[in-house]
């Protein structure tokens, strides 16, 4: 009876999602999020990395009502977010790779930095644990560099390879940091968040 509770309440934020017009469900991760730790402050500069397919950059450009930006990366060719969008800006590449690292440093100093970002699944757990560290290492060399003092930080990492390592690295960057698990997470997944409250570093960026 709870597995079937379950799925009807998967199925319900796929339903919600459509009818919302985002074309994710993981926007309400993100909302979770943003509520829970009051992560984005009016007026933010957001780098989203792993946005496609764009329900993260929609929602966040929504909450900002136009009074912030949002830049988005992915390997996708594109988004779902409107081309009259003149807020946001959208850079397709790897983010592993140097030269799309130094692009998205560039493009900042950001205020928030999100990362919903997942490898290519193979099924074989330690594998896509490890391929998820790894993303989440890049995300936040990137943010090191980028990431304004005092700003914010949300990653996604799939859990078994390295988490705790992580956490305590993330300790020493941001004034707090929790993990977290959003509702609208699927039951069965092993993916979680790691938030960073109060970025400590970069004091050119303050």
């Amino acid at each position: 009876m709870v597995d079937f509770f379950m799925r009807r309440m998967q199925d319900h934020y796929g339903k919600k999602a459509r009818e919302m017009g985002y074309p994710a469900r993981s926007v309400f991760k993100l909302q979770e999020i943003i509520r829970k730790f009051n992560l984005v402050p009016p007026g933010a500069r957001i780098l989203d990395i792993g946005a496609a397919p764009g329900s993260f950059s929609l929602y966040l450009l929504q909450f900002l009502r136009g009074a912030g930006s949002v830049v988005g990366v992915d390997l996708a060719p594109d988004v779902s977010v409107p081309e009259a969008e003149k807020n946001f800006t959208y850079i397709r590449g790897d983010i592993t790779e140097p030269d799309i690292q130094n692009t998205l440093i560039a493009a900042g100093p950001y205020d928030v930095i999100v990362s919903d970002a997942a490898p290519s699944t193979t099924g074989q757990r330690e594998l896509d644990t490890l391929a998820s560290m790894g993303i989440a290492e890049a995300v936040l060399f990137i943010a090191s560099r980028s990431l304004k003092k005092r700003g914010n930080f949300a990653v996604k990492i799939f859990q078994g390879a390295g988490e705790a390592e992580y956490m305590k690295t993330l300790r020493t960057c941001f004034e707090k940091v929790k993990g977290f698990k959003p509702q609208a997470s699927r039951k069965e997944s092993f993916e979680t968040y790691f938030i960073g409250l109060g970025f400590l570093g970069n004091a050119s960026h303050s």
